[in-house]
């Protein structure tokens, strides 16, 4: 690569962070208005080259990993660093800063979106393969990011310990993200297998309980 193309790169590169603080707030004003609109926008985009993809919106996983960024930020600015980043016990001791601790959070939300999409393939008696998952995926980042700066937002809340009010709060949002996440799921799986809403609360329930053991699993790791 010669400095014109270097240059030229960088440009680019440039070009695309900074558009990001147009279209991520679109992103997420259209995912909180449209999120099946916004799920089945993911899922068809793919079909177009990958230059072509996503032109008016961020890519899911982009979104997905800026919420987590955001909401990171915002709990640095209100309570400080995280407890985790001085924990040296377990696999704890592998996060030492702020870049670690937002990739083990990326993989930790990721873990939503990944066992719904596996999930309805199941369901769907379909072959899992990287192609047949990844639209699914794909879909699943975008509502999965609304969940998790809500429920993040809401864990910085219960974090003030002197404030009952902000901790009335924090629960509150924490307890309407799980509420908003699970209701939206209970929709996408009766409509995706053309089931009954009461079958599709039931396949919801019980594969947020799976989401919610491996994140366990994955926490009680860094314990």
């Amino acid at each position: 690569m010669n400095f014109m193309q270097f240059l030229k790169s960088l440009d680019d590169l440039l070009y695309e962070i900074i558009t990001w603080l147009v279209f991520y707030p679109v992103t997420l004003w259209r995912t909180i208005r449209h999120p099946f609109a916004m799920m089945a926008y993911a899922d068809s985009e793919l079909g177009d080259t990958p230059e072509q993809q996503y032109p008016d919106v961020l890519s899911p996983p982009i979104f997905l990993l800026l919420t987590l960024l955001l909401s990171h930020t915002i709990e640095l600015a209100l309570v400080g660093q995280s407890a985790i980043v001085a924990e040296k016990q377990g696999l704890a001791g592998l996060i030492s800063d702020d870049t670690s601790l937002l990739l083990m959070r990326l993989l930790f939300f990721a873990v939503f979106p990944l066992i719904m999409a596996v999930a309805m393939l199941r369901w769907q008696k379909e072959k899992l393969t990287r192609d047949s998952l990844k639209p699914l995926f794909y879909a699943q980042c975008y509502p999965a990011g609304v969940f998790a700066l809500v429920l993040g937002i809401g864990g910085v809340s219960t974090q003030f310990h002197g404030n009952q009010a902000f901790q009335v709060a924090g629960l509150g949002m924490t307890l309407s993200a799980f509420l908003w996440y699970g209701v939206l799921q209970t929709f996408w799986f009766a409509h995706a297998l053309r089931i009954s809403r009461l079958r599709g609360f039931g396949i919801a329930t019980l594969t947020m309980v799976e989401c919610l053991l491996v994140f366990a699993l994955l926490a009680a790791l860094l314990a």
